[in-house]
């Protein structure tokens, strides 16, 4: 006798399926730890940073971020920022001796925004100009990464990409800064403001999230990006998920409340975290 399985058999052995892909999920840490003054050894892997900063105001921790990370480069047009705000984060100092102190390893881009003024001062001081203006099919952000996953991560496995003014300004080029996360999921990426910060988690691992009270939350989301998320689950927020579907035109975990220090996350998609950067 031919067995023919029912719809609900093969349904049942889709969820059961599914099931065990989440149980052998790897577990991933991540910390904002960079907007600390010291990067503690307790909350996650130990990791290595480097920060692109975009043409966006500067956030009032770039002096903090710059310390903590092994490579800094602008891009395009945020060495403008870089040449006429940091001063300003220092006023007892002479601005010539700031700009010395923080020079750029290198700028990237299409050279569409910078100043001939601040790319000569630049290239006087030593820093790499890498010229893509050929390239008009990415960001600059793009062009960033990929540089920095070529040129570092064989070197730095556990490397991550602190990016600050990708938020505020054209909202265009905010949807253009979350799309290089998605472009890039197996790399850590932290997009920042002074207000915010996001990043992506990607669906293949569980994530634990250790949140730093004194300098993020309570406020944070979760959102689906480019897909349904069929199923999500969380702890250590105040309105937790459940196997809950998230979609655009459904639920979005918005205005959510971090309860723990702890957060953990698991999806069945790719979701972007974000949580509120506090003020003082």
């Amino acid at each position: 006798m031919m067995f023919i399985p029912s719809p609900f058999f093969n349904l049942s052995n889709r969820i059961s399926r599914g099931v065990r892909k989440l149980a052998t999920m790897s577990l991933t840490s991540h910390s904002s730890s960079f907007l600390l003054p010291n990067l503690p050894t307790d909350d996650g892997p130990s990791l290595t940073y480097a920060l692109v900063i975009l043409n966006q105001s500067l956030p009032k921790f770039t002096p903090l971020l710059w310390k903590h990370a092994k490579v800094h480069i602008c891009a395009d047009g945020g060495a403008n920022r870089v040449f006429d705000e940091l001063p300003g984060m220092f006023p007892h100092e002479e601005a010539s001796e700031i700009r010395k102190r923080y020079k750029p390893y290198a700028i990237k881009g299409d050279m569409d925004s910078i100043r001939t003024d601040v790319l000569d001062y630049y290239r006087g001081l030593g820093t790499k100009i890498i010229d893509e203006s050929q390239d008009q099919d990415t960001t600059d952000l793009n062009k960033c990464v990929t540089y920095i996953r070529d040129s570092l991560n064989p070197e730095h496995p556990n490397l991550c990409i602190l990016v600050t003014g990708a938020l505020g300004g054209r909202f265009d080029h905010e949807m253009g800064n979350i799309n290089v996360i998605c472009c890039f999921p197996s790399m850590r990426i932290i997009l920042l403001s002074d207000d915010s910060l996001i990043q992506l988690l990607p669906s293949k691992h569980h994530h634990k999230i250790h949140i730093h009270s004194s300098v993020e939350g309570p406020h944070c989301g979760l959102i689906p990006i480019g897909m349904v998320a069929g199923r999500t689950s969380t702890t250590g927020l105040q309105w937790n998920l459940d196997n809950s579907e998230m979609r655009f035109g459904g639920l979005v975990s918005t205005s959510n409340i971090v309860k723990e220090n702890i957060v953990t996350v698991q999806s069945d998609s790719d979701l972007l975290w974000t949580i509120s950067i506090k003020k003082d």
